[in-house]
């Protein structure tokens, strides 16, 4: 994905394409496949300070801070494939973002695909968790 593209031009790609899917079961077998495609952490970047807390499943995602281009990188991983496969949207949408951008970002784009509305209100707050914990990150890298 070009480090050009905005939050914004990204949230549209994952709304394009999801809409190519006409049903439920296909649009959950896609986030698990984008799910496997995330850059992955090793077992010892599994740490408290990148484990997200408020997640039913075990959730990491990492945060590092691009010194020479001032943006944020991410990866990430859990123990669950519909979790990690919304860890990879948040991460796609995020990735090679300046610390503003991530801090400010709108997730309007998961409710214009209707994931709110097909997730359990765990995987919700999961989901909310791991918003709040990324963007709260990108506020601390920017002070």
């Amino acid at each position: 994905m070009p480090a050009t593209d905005t939050v914004s031009d990204r949230a549209r790609q994952i709304v394009d394409e999801f809409s190519l899917f006409d049903d439920w079961m296909s649009r959950y077998e896609y986030l698990i496949e984008l799910g496997d495609d995330i850059p992955l952490l090793d077992e010892d970047e599994k740490t408290e300070d990148n484990y997200i807390h408020g997640c039913q499943s075990d959730v990491w995602i990492q945060s590092e801070l691009d010194d020479q281009d001032p943006v944020l990188h991410f990866r990430g991983d859990s123990n669950a494939k519909i979790t990690k496969g919304l860890a990879a949207l948040i991460i796609r949408v995020l990735d090679e973002q300046p610390p503003d951008a991530v801090a400010n970002a709108d997730f309007d784009f998961l409710d214009d695909i209707g994931l709110h509305d097909h997730l359990s209100s765990q995987r919700n707050n999961g989901l909310k968790a791991m918003i709040e914990t990324v963007q709260e990150r990108a506020r601390r890298f920017r002070n």
